[in-house]
Formats: structure tokens, sequence, C-alpha cells
């Protein structure tokens, strides 16, 4: 029998990286919050990988946590191998990465969430979901609690709809060997919710004891100086490794001889998989001509024996994985813990969706994460922190918050979804942003913390220590501008030495700094009143000094994105109105309804000419 249970400003259904985010923002802001997790053990789980960051991931938590959120502050906590990828490249593409014990990160985010304040942690399965007429969202769980919220956020992860796949062996689960979600999947259909199907996979964990490291490749020690979280004080410490291993013919034979067993090749599976994370079979497929591929060998945590075979999942029946896995050297006899698998899951278009992660035409209703069509923890987390900041922002009647492409990843991410779209899972990458020279990893600070501050997500004491760093590095740019370097022979010796032209007469030190051969590092013998400084301040000046050209260059192209961007158009604007506009255009336009002419020219299949005719009739209006 039915029963009414509590009344809530924020419920989120789904306590994952983004349910973690949105209910700690929600909460924080001063919403009465609630967030449900089908078993509680699932709270903060990594299913796939226990790593944190990565290639333009690690950009997504720096600004996670420069905004306030909690990623960045876990992953600290919780690894034992961090490493700074990209280190040939430019800064624009350093990004950091850490190995964690995937437990203690669980473990970490639930005593998080269980200490704080305004929020309640219930462990539920939400299997209906509805409109009272008051406006107001009704909630109903299994066991026929009533729950109503001013707004909810849908966080359902993988868990929504969710079904394994492993050879000819298909059933309904979540990850992990959880319960799934399957009536709140056909609650939402009734709501005219465009779900569809998507698919991800994971790949085999297995005991440590049975593997041969003597030939296995290890990993270099990574960088232990950058953490993730801006108010970490102190070094990362490595305390575990990971190995490379590479795969052979005899590999691709098993695969190949065996394909037929794939249910992704067979039919079975009807989801779209993502395109930059295949199954091991669908590598072989799809790179024949590869002799070897290589995959990573890295530990769940310190207190288990447990192996995480990054780049090997599979959706092979369990005695064909354990076959493939022993042709590769250094596993001739692993024992497999668990069996590596696929599932398929609902997830919204995001086309339905706003930038500010709220539904369209059912107000009050915010989706994040893999419920929105990405893949990914920080992505998840992202979208977490951004709805659940717009939907206590909603709740307590304040103005949205939208992030947009030139502020963040996080604004890039966003806008790719609900602008774009996606045919399959979403992956953040660098390469999606025109402006990645300005969003660095290495200034989240500088870009998000202020608005992180006027939000509420950021303290005083954090607020005015970040204030300190920013005059630092504007003090510090002002003594190299300033300083005159005068010509010696040892600083000849070094200019020629470095491959730079030596000088004819002193020099500001900025000039040199710029210079591409040269660094803080080289010409400390010669800069005599250096100050001390914590070395990140020096890294601010060097970057900014090194890529000035080009930065001057992203900022005007920002400012002229902007001048759309502030745009805004009226939600009712009736597009099939509008004389002047391609069919092609009205069509999109009315089904994204772009909340400014900015994200109106990201539309695939609005053109120059259209958003010409929306800006002359715009100024019509007076807007």
């Amino acid at each position: 029998m039915e029963y009414f249970a509590n009344k809530y400003d924020v419920a989120v259904i789904g306590a994952g990286h983004a349910g973690i985010e949105a209910a700690l923002a929600a909460a924080r802001l001063g919403a009465s919050t609630v967030v449900f997790a089908i078993n509680l053990d699932s709270i903060g789980n990594m299913p796939c990988n226990p790593s944190i960051g990565g290639t333009s991931k690690g950009h997504l938590v720096r600004e996670i946590d420069a905004l306030g959120g909690e990623m960045g502050k876990a992953a600290d906590k919780t690894q034992i191998q961090t490493r700074m990828l990209n280190l040939g490249k430019g800064p624009a593409v350093h990004s950091l990465r850490a190995q964690i014990d995937r437990r203690e990160y669980a473990k970490y985010m639930k005593h998080v969430l269980e200490l704080q304040e305004g929020l309640d942690v219930k462990q539920a399965e939400i299997v209906d979901i509805s409109r009272n007429d008051d406006g107001e969202w009704r909630l109903k769980t299994r066991l026929e609690a009533i729950y109503t919220a001013k707004c909810v956020i849908l966080a359902t992860g993988t868990f929504l709809g969710g079904r394994i796949y492993i050879g000819e062996v298909s059933y309904e689960s979540g990850p992990d060997g959880m319960f799934p979600a399957t009536e709140l999947a056909e609650s939402l259909k009734k709501l005219n919710i465009p779900l569809r199907r998507f698919k991800t996979g994971t790949p085999s964990r297995v005991n440590r004891r049975s593997v041969d490291f003597s030939v296995l490749e290890k990993q270099e020690d990574g960088d232990t100086d950058t953490t993730f979280s801006f108010e970490t004080e102190g070094r990362n410490e490595n305390k575990s490794f990971c190995y490379i291993a590479y795969t052979n013919d005899d590999t691709k034979k098993v695969i190949l001889d065996n394909l037929d067993r794939s249910p992704m090749y067979s039919g079975k599976i009807e989801g779209v998989g993502p395109r930059y994370c295949p199954s091991f079979e669908d590598k072989i497929v799809r790179f024949p001509e590869k002799l070897r591929h290589q995959f990573f060998i890295e530990p769940c945590g310190l207190d288990t024996e447990e192996l995480y075979l990054q780049g090997m999942s599979s959706s092979l029946p369990e005695e064909v994985q354990l076959k493939f896995l022993r042709t590769v050297k250094g596993l001739e006899n692993v024992e497999v813990m668990r069996t590596a698998y696929a599932i398929e899951y609902d997830c919204v278009d995001p086309l339905a969706l706003k930038p500010t992660l709220e539904f369209l035409d059912l107000e009050g209703l915010y989706g994040a994460g893999q419920f929105n069509g990405s893949s990914g923890y920080e992505e998840a987390a992202a979208q977490g922190l951004v709805a659940g900041i717009n939907a206590a922002r909603k709740v307590k009647g304040e103005s949205e918050f939208i992030l947009d492409r030139a502020s963040s990843y996080i604004g890039t991410l966003i806008d790719d979804l609900v602008t774009k779209g996606c045919m399959d899972p979403y992956r953040m990458m660098t390469s999606r942003s025109e402006y990645r020279l300005l969003l660095r990893q290495d200034n989240a600070d500088a870009r998000l913390t202020p608005s992180g501050y006027e939000i509420g997500l950021i303290d005083e004491e954090r607020y005015h220590k970040f204030l300190n760093k920013q005059q630092l590095i504007k003090d510090e740019m002002k003594r190299v501008e300033e300083t005159t370097i005068h010509i010696s022979d040892e600083l000849q010796t070094l200019l020629v030495s470095r491959g730079t032209s030596p000088l004819d007469k002193g020099i500001k030190l900025a000039e040199l700094i710029k210079r591409p051969q040269l660094s803080y590092e080289n010409l400390t013998p010669f800069d005599t009143e250096r100050p001390d400084l914590p070395k990140e301040i020096f890294e601010q000046v060097e970057i900014e000094l090194k890529y000035d050209g080009y930065i001057r260059r992203q900022q005007a192209q920002i400012k002229e994105m902007r001048r759309l961007e502030v745009k805004i158009i009226p939600d009712d604007l009736d597009y099939m109105q509008l004389d002047g506009l391609r069919l092609e255009a009205r069509e999109k336009l009315s089904k994204i309804r772009p909340h400014s002419v900015g994200q109106a020219s990201r539309i695939s299949g609005v053109s120059p000419a259209d958003i010409s005719v929306l800006l002359i009739y715009l100024s019509k209006m007076g807007i």
C-alpha cells in the first residue's frame, strides 16, 4: 500500500558520479535534497576502469573542482598512481590521470554524501515518476513509498533498462551484478521522453597471482607534483604500478574463430557502442592489418588482488575470453575473477534538453551523465554538477547557470550534447574544443573559481586563497617584464647551446622566457632577484608569455562568439512563422529550441543566412 514518505526541493535518481555531484551541489546551495540508489554499495562505483582523468578528462576534473565539486578531492585522496599525459606536446593537452583505489573512492564518496547537511541518502528503486497537478514531481519506490520534489535529476547511468550480454547468455542487470532499473524506463516513456539504446562494455578482472610480471613492460613513474584539486596540499605518492601487455596472432585467431558467438556480431545487441572505446573483438575486425594490440594491466586497489585489463573489453562467451587472454605473453596461466561483459541501457536523446540540462518540455526535470548519452565518469560528474546547480537555483528562483564553450570543457561538453546530439556514447576530447589553448587544466581555477564563488559552492577562505594566487601571478608577470638580464659569457653560452640567438645587448627577462628553447628553469642562474614562489605561479607566467600571440587570437574569437551568445532567443518563438528561414532550419530550430543565437549557429542544418534572418527578426523585436 502506498504511503507518503517525504517532500524535498530536489530529488536525484542515481548515486553514480553524476548523481553524487548533483546531490552535493543542490544540498550545498541550500536546497533540501534526497539521492536514491538501488544499492548504497553502488555509490561512487567504478564498474569500468578504476581511474580518474586522462586526456581532456583531467581538464574536466579540474574544472569540476574549480567550481566547487567533489571529484577532484576524492581522486586525490584515493589515488594509487598518477601520471601527466601528453608532456611531449603543448600545455593545452597536458592531462592528469590517476589510477584509483576503487573501493576507497566509493567509501569516500558515500561518507561525504552521508555527512552533507540538507541531504538524505536512500537505498530505494524509483519505479514511477509523474507530475502532480500542483507542478511538483511525484516519485514512487518499489516499496510503494511516495516522495515529492520540485525538481528531479535523472542520473541513472547504465542501470536504466540494463541488460548484460556474455556470448549467448543475456539477462537483465545493472553494472557489477546490481539490480537494473526496469520499471522506471516505462514510466519515462509515458512522459514522452525520447529514449534510445546505447551499449558499453567492461573487461575482465584477473587475479594478480596468476600474472607473470617479469615478461611485461612496467609503466614508468608518473607525475606526483600535480593534483586534481586546487585545495589538495602536498604531493601525490605513487603506491602501485601499471603494466603493458600485447596481443599476438594467436589472440587474433581465437577472436576470429569465435566471432559468430559475439552478441555484437550475431545481432543480439541493438544498442550503439562507444566509437572511441570499442570491444576487443571490434578492434580485431576494424583493424585487420594490425599485428598486435597494446593493453594495460591496472590495479583495482591496494587491498585487493584484482587487476583490470584496460583495452580488452569483450562480450564473447566466458570460455572464449579465457582462451584469448591466455594467448598473451605473461597471462598464460591467468585466472579470471570477473568475466567481461557488454551492457545495453536506455538513455535520452540530449537534444531534448536545455543547456541547463533541464528538459525542454518538462519543467523541473533534468538529466545528467550517461542518461544524457555520454560516457565516462568525468563527463558524468561534470553534467551532474551543472544539473544540481541549476535545480537548486530554480527552486530558489535564481537565474540559470550556463557555461559557454569558451569558458570550459564542461561548457563544450554540454553544448555538444544539447546542440549537436550524439549518435553513440559521447566522449570528451581536447579536439572537440576550438578554444583549447585557453581551456587548459592548469588555469581551470582562473576560469571558473569566480563563478563557483558567485554561485555559492566556493567558500570565502578558498576564494581569498585564489585571489592571492592570481595576484602573485600578476606581480610575477610585471617583474619579468621589467627585469633586465645583462649580457654575460655564461648567458651567451647557454643561448648558443640551446639553439637560440645570442644577445648584442641587455634584454628583458620576459623576452627570454618567450623563446621556445628557454624556460624559467634554465634561466635560473641569471635571474638573481627571483622570488620564492610556488611552482604553479612560474608555470602560469611562462605559458602566458610563450603563447601570448595565440592566446590573444583566441580571445578575439571568443569576443565575437559571445556577441551571439548574449542574444537570447525567447522560449516561445515560433520558427515556422519566420519568413526567410529555410525549411530545414525551421525544423531543426523548432526541435532544439536554442537558448541563444550562438547556440543556434552551431546546429547542423542551420546556415549563416538563416542566422542573419534570425538576427534581423530579433532586432525588430527589440531583443
